[in-house]
């Protein structure tokens, strides 16, 4: 996120500016704060392979630490001096966190659907990399590259996310920092399950059921015969290719913006997001 806020502000301004990279450290602390709120919420213990900050103080501490974050990073950005600045921030500071209650609301709901994955999604993940790409078009002031900046964070953003929650069916738990499985362990409403969920219903009643079950009370005894079932589904396949067309998305999102090395930058994230399904 700070990467991609630095890359939008040199490609619309070649100069390095302190207040790009102060703009990037802000992007950076909203999104701490997020994991420091997440991890509470989750019951989390280990991130990336590390202690969590309530597993290394409690709950208390890590709620106040995460809401002093967002405080200080409001703060920093009154410095700007930028209504509109202000307005993108706190909007997409909103949508995160109505993207977070949406999760809670579809937590251990086998009913949820593809469109509320994606409005979890849209919210809890994209929006930070709209603020990134959209405040630093406000801060060189191209504001008419508004539009597209969203589109590609948007999208990078869904691509990003749905890559995650695939590699947590598929990737290297000691690389990930978390077991396989966690997801569905916690019940979250996850693009991989939710689409396994569809398939099997149709082809296996058995393994419908025994994964229904699972994510309705969190209990996965089974954890290894259930990551198997939705492998054997389909529904990482589906996944892989709803991610590549999402990064197609945010690449085409790229086409009208500046052509130059920053440019060519933000495309190269794009393909490093998806390369990580390889």
């Amino acid at each position: 996120r700070p990467l991609i806020t630095l890359l939008c502000a040199r490609m619309f301004n070649d100069e390095p500016s302190q207040q790009a990279m102060q703009l990037a450290a802000i992007t950076e602390m909203l999104h701490t704060a997020t994991l420091v709120h997440d991890d509470v919420i989750d019951e989390s213990g280990q991130r990336r392979g590390k202690p969590t900050a309530n597993a290394t103080w409690d709950n208390a501490t890590a709620v106040l630490v995460g809401d002093y974050l967002i405080a200080r990073a409001f703060n920093l950005l009154v410095g700007f001096q930028s209504l509109p600045l202000l307005q993108v921030f706190s909007d997409g500071t909103c949508d995160i966190a109505e993207g977070e209650v949406l999760q809670l609301q579809h937590q251990h709901n086998p009913a949820a659907t593809e469109q509320d994955y994606l409005n979890i999604i849209d919210g809890k993940t994209s929006r930070l990399f709209m603020m990134a790409t959209q405040g630093a078009a406000i801060l060189q002031n191209r504001t008419e590259h508004l539009q597209a900046l969203a589109d590609f964070g948007q999208h990078f953003g869904n691509a990003f996310q749905i890559v995650d929650d695939v590699l947590d069916y598929s990737g290297d738990s000691e690389v990930m920092g978390k077991n396989l499985g966690d997801d569905l362990a916690e019940g979250k409403p996850t693009l991989p399950t939710i689409k396994a969920l569809e398939l099997l219903k149709d082809s296996d009643k058995a393994g419908y059921e025994q994964l229904r079950l699972a994510v309705q009370t969190g209990k996965t005894p089974n954890a290894e015969q259930l990551i198997e079932l939705v492998r054997q589904s389909g529904s990482l396949e589906y996944c892989k290719q709803r991610a590549l067309e999402e990064t197609k998305l945010a690449q085409q999102a790229l086409s009208s913006l500046p052509d130059n090395r920053y440019r060519q930058g933000l495309y190269q994230l794009t393909e490093l997001a998806s390369a990580r399904l390889v």
